[in-house]
């Protein structure tokens, strides 16, 4: 009767030191749980239509849908802010 008291004690107490070892630090899920809120905001970012403004060869700006591949390109929302936002160059004069 006492071995069988002896290994159901060894097996919980084996369970438990395993249970203690294996489980996170606060830290841990602190940053795991930062890491999950970038990505989602990141997601959530990248799912919004959006438009890309870029010069080609020539100069000229080009807006277009997709992101051009091997060239510096901004990305604008098309969902803007309320108000009224200006940017840009200004008009050069054509003599």
């Amino acid at each position: 009767m006492r071995a069988w008291l002896a290994i159901v004690a060894g097996v919980g107490l084996g369970v438990g030191v395993a249970w203690w070892l294996a489980r996170e630090s606060p830290e841990t899920t602190t940053e795991r749980q930062a890491r999950a809120g970038q990505a989602a905001a990141a997601q959530a970012r990248d799912a919004r239509p959006s438009l890309y403004r870029w010069r080609d060869d020539a100069g000229i700006l080009q807006i277009t849908e997709k992101p051009p591949s091997g060239r510096h390109y901004e990305r604008i929302d098309r969902d803007t802010p309320a108000g009224i936002h200006v940017s840009g160059e200004p008009a050069s004069d054509a003599d």
